[in-house]
């Protein structure tokens, strides 16, 4: 090929330019579908748009009661019936029969002490007695005698038998073993008040329940000194202090702002936190005539309508004060969320959970509408959190944020 062939040939540099722009082209055509694509799906998945404020609420466990009542009060539960059980004489203790918890019944010997000295002077004043009693009978036979030679002597005088001497001796005789019956007789009496008197003081040995009752506390042991007064070093007074279990009663102090909502037999609600799950229906007994000018409130006791055994004194109580009594449908928890935190999507029931960030719609049935509180017949737990009032833009899976 010449020289001049060659300066002929050349290539042509326009069809690859083209091809290049072209695939950029492509390749930012599917850099801004990806792009949208993935702004599409961050939108629809919230993760484009900040997350709604909200509050939470919790699943509740409410009595139907809580709906009803008027006023609340707190206090103890209180044996209207106790006593220390204590002794009139000074003594060792020997026996105690009791502990806290023991049930005794009415004249049940709890404890006793040593009585040594009060058996002898009641075997001593019993044996006074029986002298007594011999010493009158025998006063009553030399009366006897007394009188017969007496109503003797008083026939032969008539007679003209016998001196007046002879019969003023016999109706001497007669008058002393008559006025020695009456003597003896009151020897007799006196006897018998003194054994009677030992009797009593043995008594005092015997430390007996005055009612039926529990014991509280035990406040002496076998060996302890017991007094009157428990003036004594180390000596005690009352050996047990005991209740009347049948006479507890709830006293609660109600303000004098909020007496007159409080009348006799008005119905009311016990709740006791030793005993947390259960209720106890009761009514006013009595409203103290009262008040109590450092606290400004009025004594209030309230009795139960029945004793459970598991009620013990000195319990800390709460009382609700009822406008009305408990119906037997109304006597069961029931579980409750406030009426503002159920959402109506689609016809349906729903309150929103919250979980990762997120609501998520839970269904629900509605029961009884109680005082701003929904009764939820469907299953729910106990103190989970839910929005309390979630707004219509709030859906399922919707972004949502604690509100501080």
């Amino acid at each position: 090929m010449t020289e001049n062939g060659l300066s002929r040939l050349h290539i042509d540099k326009i069809p690859l330019q083209t091809s290049s722009s072209r695939r950029k082209r492509y390749v930012l055509i599917v850099f801004l579908t990806a792009l949208f694509i993935t702004a599409g799906l961050l939108y629809r998945n919230g993760m484009l748009t900040p997350a709604t404020l909200v509050q939470t609420a919790g699943i509740q466990k409410i009595y139907p009661s809580q709906t009803f009542t008027i006023l609340n009060a707190s206090g103890y539960v209180v044996a209207q019936r106790k006593a220390a059980v204590a002794t009139k004489i000074t003594g060792r203790l020997v026996y105690l029969a009791v502990e806290e918890g023991s049930r005794v019944k009415k004249g049940d010997i709890i404890a006793r002490l040593e009585n040594e000295d009060s058996l002898a002077a009641r075997d001593q004043a019993a044996s006074n007695l029986q002298t007594a009693r011999f010493q009158l009978e025998q006063s009553r036979a030399e009366l006897t005698e007394a009188t017969l030679s007496y109503q003797r002597s008083k026939e032969l005088i008539s007679a003209g038998y016998i001196a007046k001497s002879e019969f003023d001796t016999a109706d001497a005789r007669f008058k002393r073993a008559k006025a020695a019956v009456q003597a003896n007789q009151a020897a007799v009496s006196n006897r018998e008040a003194a054994l009677k008197g030992a009797d009593v003081t043995l008594g005092y040995a015997n430390l007996r329940a005055p009612f039926d009752a529990v014991v509280l506390t035990k406040n002496a042991d076998v060996g302890d000194i017991v007094t009157p007064l428990g003036a004594a070093a180390n000596a005690k007074a009352a050996v047990v202090d005991v209740a009347d279990t049948d006479s507890l009663k709830v006293e609660v102090d109600v303000s004098e702002s909020n007496i007159e909502k409080v009348f006799k037999n008005q119905p009311c609600e016990i709740h006791l936190d030793a005993l947390p799950s259960e209720r106890f229906p009761g009514k006013v007994h009595m409203i103290v005539p009262t008040a109590d000018r450092t606290k400004a409130s009025v004594m209030v006791k309230v009795a139960f309508n029945t004793l459970s055994p598991k009620v013990l004194p000195e319990m800390s109580a709460k009382v609700a004060f009822l406008r009305r009594e408990i119906l037997e449908t109304e006597t069961q928890p029931v579980m409750a969320v406030p009426a503002s935190a159920i959402a109506y999507r689609n016809d349906r029931s729903l309150v929103f959970g919250i979980s990762n960030g997120r609501a998520i719609g839970i269904p629900v049935t509605e029961g009884r509408q109680m005082n701003g509180m929904v009764e939820i017949l469907s299953a729910l737990n106990i103190g989970d959190k839910i929005i309390a009032s979630p707004s219509q833009t709030i859906l399922d899976g919707t972004k949502v944020k604690l509100a501080q």
